[in-house]
């Protein structure tokens, strides 16, 4: 029988400096939505994959790179045949970032573009592949120097992204599911009005479906419940003002939606792992690094209800 699951490079995790995962699926699997302070890089090497990224669904096929900013809820799931192959790495600021003396921050912008997904051809497969294969090889084989190498490596790879053209690699969202792209048209009416009440049937004559397919689409695309999602972004926005500001943690929760104090408190610590005032301290005296204790914080798999 043939494995369900062959892990050929598995350097670091997601939340550390540097992480580099390749892995072959041949059963279902669909990760949980999440988010972390790293940025992301994805590249499907075989099958088809659906990438949900903030607010947006995408039909990922093979060789296609995906970029995923810092803090930015996304998630995998199957697109017709579970069976796949994908590489993906992570990175800090401090590996790479503005924490890094060779920081170039033209070499972000792809981070910043609107679409997250590039549709390579051949030829930019190919190119892909092989930096791909050197960096692997090198988190492999550890030969003196090898994080400079790898480090050189992601720095060419983003090169590459950076010089890619928006219109030499369209993309489009999958045709066959006109329900991902109705989804994301809730998601961004609930990023744009989370501080208000935002109830479920209302959302639901809003968009022109019954409460409970909207409940069960809602959750099958992003993995967030609605009250879930609108939580989510709540305590996103809660998190931002903590670290950047010095609002009073009872304003910083009225303004983010919360009636309720006690209840901020409570969906801040399922959330965000912990209390707001030690969030704010973690982040006012550790110098808001992405590598340690607060990217813990901050990288968390949601299970919401």
């Amino acid at each position: 029988m043939q494995p369900r699951e062959i892990v050929t490079v598995d350097y670091g995790h997601e939340e550390s400096d540097f992480y580099l995962h390749q892995v072959f699926r041949t059963a279902p699997f669909e990760r949980n939505n999440h988010y972390h302070g790293t940025y992301e890089i994805y590249y499907l090497i075989s099958g088809r994959r659906h990438y949900f990224i903030k607010d947006r669904t995408y039909a990922i096929a093979a060789g296609d790179l995906v970029f995923v900013p810092k803090h930015e809820v996304h998630k995998s799931s199957v697109l017709g045949s579970p069976q796949h192959e994908r590489i993906v790495m992570n990175f800090s600021d401090a590996f790479l970032g503005a924490g890094h003396p060779s920081f170039r921050p033209e070499l972000m912008q792809v981070f910043e573009r609107e679409n997250h997904l590039y549709r390579l051809k051949p030829q930019q497969q190919w190119h892909v592949e092989e930096l791909l294969r050197k960096l692997t090889e090198e988190v492999k084989q550890q030969e003196p120097g090898f994080e400079i190498a790898i480090r050189l490596l992601v720095t060419q790879l983003l090169l590459f992204a950076m010089r890619l053209k928006d219109a030499d690699v369209p993309v489009t969202e999958d045709p066959l599911s006109p329900i991902h792209r109705k989804i994301a048209e809730v998601v961004k009416f609930i990023n744009a009005r989370y501080t208000e009440n935002l109830s479920l049937p209302m959302l639901a004559e809003q968009f022109g479906m019954s409460p409970s397919y909207l409940s069960r689409t809602f959750k099958k695309v992003t993995g967030f419940t609605v009250v879930g999602y609108q939580n989510f972004t709540r305590i996103r926005e809660a998190q931002r003002l903590l670290a950047h500001t010095d609002a009073k943690i009872k304003d910083i929760a009225e303004r983010v939606g919360f009636e309720q104090f006690a209840h901020f408190n409570r969906t801040f610590r399922k959330i965000a792992g912990t209390r707001p005032t030690r969030y704010r301290k973690w982040h006012t005296h550790s110098g808001k690094t992405s590598g340690g204790k607060n990217a813990r914080t901050e990288s968390r798999v949601q299970n919401i209800d």
